[in-house]
């Protein structure tokens, strides 16, 4: 009786220990779920920030282009 009682102790251990590894293993991939959406806001903020500036050199570009091939002064 006394190592069937052992047995059954052992075998809660194991799922206690069994469930505190999925609890760390589940908590590590929100995190990087976490970390990932973070990464991917700042990454399209930045691009998005780039896309207006070069947006704004094309155009200028074209002016200055549109003034050199009309023969007009830059200045």
């Amino acid at each position: 009786m006394a190592g069937q009682e052992d047995q059954v102790q052992r075998e809660i251990h194991q799922d206690w220990a069994n469930r505190e590894y999925i609890e760390v293993i589940t908590s590590s991939i929100k995190k990087i779920a976490d970390f990932l959406n973070s990464f991917d806001m700042s990454c399209r903020s930045r691009l998005a920030k780039i896309n207006e500036k070069l947006t704004a050199l094309e155009r200028r570009i074209e002016y200055i282009e549109a003034r050199v091939t009309k023969g007009e002064t830059l200045t």
